[in-house]
């Protein structure tokens, strides 16, 4: 490989030690900061090495079609194309799955959604690529598509393990039990996209061995480097991925359906070839929030008190499987949201569609049923005449409450708490009916509303989400910690997507070996598994590996000083860089403790098991969970239904402050995508076929559309079984924003607001308002 691809792999040098914070519970920037506003931080998407060959795939123009027939003579003949590809071409496995291996490297008999890889091309130039790709002539008997999931369940088979993925009856309590007051409703949540920011992109290296390395943006590489290499035909140690920088991820960054015929055409050239994904490309092939279709009916008493809750959740997989089964695992199990339910009936379905693929993406299950859950309680304390807040205060739960699963709550639940401190905080002032003020309206400066037709509503959301994978799920992360020359090194598999992890590795160190010069090794499959990055899981099992091995490490130091001295470890202390006794005795600095010497140590963090839900939905399936309380103000115009978010105020329970900046910006972040999945964005899919797959037809949030976020409260209430006790931050609040949003529109119009996105139909007042 070159010198200049080698290059762009490697991590961004920390700023000086000495003017940067320093440890647990310091804002330490993140030591990216200054390439990535500079613009040098190496993305994957500007890797170059000798030789370089470009790659293009062509994706099916339909949604269902049977392939008759694959033509690739005229893109093979076209000068400057290396080679071209297709399912006869795959040595190895010809499926592939994130849980379940049921998708093709390339379609071969019939394709299932629109976008779905049918070939690639390897050139010596990306418009050769493309035009080689266009060239290949494919022909299709074109199917009708399923696209409606409750049609799924009738519809031929789409794939030959049927249209069901997971069907979850969850059986909690008297069947028989029955409220005064009773409540349904029937909700839809759309298509989120996860937009990741830049370009999917990747290179591929060819090996004298016969193995390939990638080079690419993933946030699993192990697992990557697993289902690539059975593809491939080869063994995992032939094929190793090195991570490059990550620009953002809020789900699975990257798209197998690019990876693998990536690496396919490296083997078959025996070159390097690079592929850098259109944003078309990455709206038709990675995978989006599951679309659902959610039916509830509410029991309760006469006070508001729940008694039993029923619901259908019904989950459209797309046309794989991908992480639906765990989505719907979440769903079913958070049905109630944070509530006391003692009876609970929830039928859970996830099913296969001729529609885009849907996976992991922030809050996957737990954000569809918050947005109906808490429609729900708004309609109990509508008809009770009670207070939104009140009403949800009788009924949260709290820490030793049992979910409908049958799971008690061991971790912190400051559900009260929370709620209490939004709804006690002051609201905003209301806008001016001034022209200099018009910018204060829904929609603008530029609007067509009029300040008379403006009303204001204030609605609330509650929302939990799981840390950490579930249903017996080996979370485990390894990590290794090098001291030398008065230096340290982190070793970890944990990809950085922008959770903070490199940042919080290098704290813990400093925090405890009083080390500043502390630097995070690039990620590569040559270093121990640390799994996924999602679900905050880093901040638990990489951090607490990290911890665990600085923790040893320590131990080295500090026993040689304790032998000489006739003390335990225990008895020292390492601060500011500095070694002290407890009784003064000893002070010496860590350098000089050192004396030279190359210390290290490997450790690994695996939380408390859990097991699979029952044939009835019950079982201990989730390590831990966070909490979130959020007050939505919006500004609603009842005639043309424009809506402006004003502010969100927002409680949540964090376990533990790691780092205050970062955090900060972490609930921001995933409250501003919770704004768009309340408010703009939806992939529209008429008939199968993604409409508008680009960031103009694709509404995502801007800065304009930012509410004022107020962070009204963080509950530092450790979980004890957490290192640290920290909680992960970044996929509650975007569960609970959208649900917040969708009350305080119902507050503003008296309409009931059941879809999201909210349209302006549904933000129209009813005529009684």
């Amino acid at each position: 490989m070159s010198n200049e691809a080698a290059t762009a792999t490697s991590s961004a040098a920390p700023q000086s030690p000495e003017q940067l914070p320093h440890g647990i519970g310091s804002s330490l920037p993140s030591a990216q900061c200054r390439a990535k506003t500079e613009g040098t931080f190496p993305y994957a998407a500007d890797l170059w090495a000798e030789g370089l060959l470009w790659a293009a795939v062509l994706r099916s123009p339909h949604a269902h079609a049977r392939i008759v027939s694959i033509d690739t003579t005229h893109a093979r003949e076209m000068p400057g194309v290396r080679a071209v590809v297709t399912h006869e071409d795959v040595p190895g496995d010809a499926l592939h799955g994130r849980a379940v291996a049921d998708r093709p490297v390339f379609a071969s008999d019939v394709v299932r959604h629109h976008g779905e890889p049918i070939a690639a091309v390897a050139a010596d130039h990306p418009d050769t690529a493309r035009m080689a790709a266009a060239a290949i002539i494919v022909e299709y008997e074109v199917l009708d598509p399923v696209t409606d999931p409750e049609k799924a369940f009738e519809a031929e088979p789409l794939h030959p393990d049927g249209n069901l993925i997971r069907h979850i009856p969850l059986r909690h309590g008297d069947p028989e039990a029955a409220g005064e007051l009773v409540v349904e409703g029937l909700y839809r949540i759309g298509r989120q996209d996860p937009a990741p920011i830049g370009a999917e992109a990747g290179l591929a290296v060819p090996r004298p061995d016969g193995g390939v390395e990638l080079y690419l943006a993933s946030t699993d590489p192990h697992a990557d480097r697993d289902r690539a290499a059975a593809c491939f035909g080869l063994t995992p140690d032939h094929v190793k991925i090195v991570v490059t920088g990550v620009p953002g991820a809020t789900a699975d960054r990257e798209d197998a359906g690019f990876q693998l015929p990536l690496g396919l055409l490296a083997l078959r050239t025996g070159c390097p070839v690079k592929l850098t994904a259109t944003r078309e490309e990455s709206f038709l092939g990675h995978a989006h929030r599951h679309p659902t279709l959610l039916r509830y009916r509410h029991h309760a008493d006469a006070e508001g008190r729940l008694v039993k809750v029923e619901a259908q959740i019904l989950l459209d997989a797309g046309a794989y499987a991908d992480t639906s089964s765990e989505a719907l695992a979440a769903a079913v199990s958070f049905a109630c949201g944070p509530y006391v339910v003692p009876n609970a009936f929830i039928e859970g379905w996830a099913v296969r569609t001729n529609n885009p693929p849907s996976g992991h993406v922030r809050g996957e299950g737990a954000m569809q049923v918050c947005a109906a859950y808490e429609a729900q309680m708004d309609k109990i304390a509508k008809k009770l005449g009670v207070d939104p807040a009140e009403l949800r205060l009788r009924n949260v739960m709290a820490t030793g409450d049992i979910l409908p699963t049958g799971q008690t709550v061991t971790c912190p639940a400051p559900v009260a708490e929370l709620l209490a401190a939004v709804r006690d905080f002051p609201l905003p002032e209301l806008p001016k009916d001034t022209p200099e003020d018009e910018w204060l309206l829904p929609g603008g400066p530029e609007g067509a509303g009029e300040p008379a037709a403006v009303r204001r509503g204030v609605g609330y959301g509650l929302g939990m989400v799981q840390l950490l994978g579930a249903e017996g799920t080996d979370e485990v992360s390894t990590a290794t910690v090098k001291v030398h020359d008065g230096a340290a090194t982190v070793i970890c598999a944990a990809v950085e997507t922008g959770q903070g992890f490199t940042t919080l590795a290098r704290q813990i160190v400093q925090e405890t070996l009083g080390i500043d010069d502390v630097r995070v090794a690039p990620v590569d499959t040559d270093q121990p598994p640390a799994g996924p990055s999602c679900r905050g899981r880093h901040t638990w099992v990489s951090g607490g590996a990290v911890e665990r091995a600085a923790k040893m490490v320590r131990t080295q130091l500090l026993q040689p000083l304790a032998h000489k001295f006739g003390m335990s470890t225990e008895l020292l202390q390492i601060t500011d860089g500095k070694i002290t006794s407890y009784d003064g005795v000893l002070s010496t600095t860590v350098t000089e403790a050192l004396d030279g010497k190359e210390l290290w140590a490997t450790a690994q963090c695996r939380p408390h098991p859990t097991e699979p839900l029952d044939e009835a939905g019950q079982g201990d399936a989730f390590v831990g969970m966070a909490f979130c309380a959020i007050r939505a103000v919006v500004d609603v115009d009842i005639e043309i239904g424009s809506v402006r978010v004003v502010e969100l105020a927002v409680a949540q329970d964090v376990g533990r402050i790691l780092n205050p900046a970062q955090l900060k910006v972490r609930i921001e972040a995933g409250v501003t995508q919770g704004v768009g999945a309340a408010l703009t964005e939806n992939l529209r899919t008429p008939r199968g076929i993604v409409r508008h797959p680009d960031l103009t037809g694709y509404a995502l949030p801007t800065a304009l559309d930012t509410p004022d976020i107020r962070i009204v409260k963080l509950v530092e209430e450790r979980d004890v079984v957490a290192p640290f006790g920290a909680k992960a931050a970044s996929a509650v609040p975007v569960v609970t924003s959208p649900a917040a949003i969708a009350s305080a529109v119902r507050a503003a119009t008296g309409r009931p607001v059941n879809r999201l996105p909210i349209r302006p139909q549904a933000a129209v007042a009813a005529p009684s308002a």
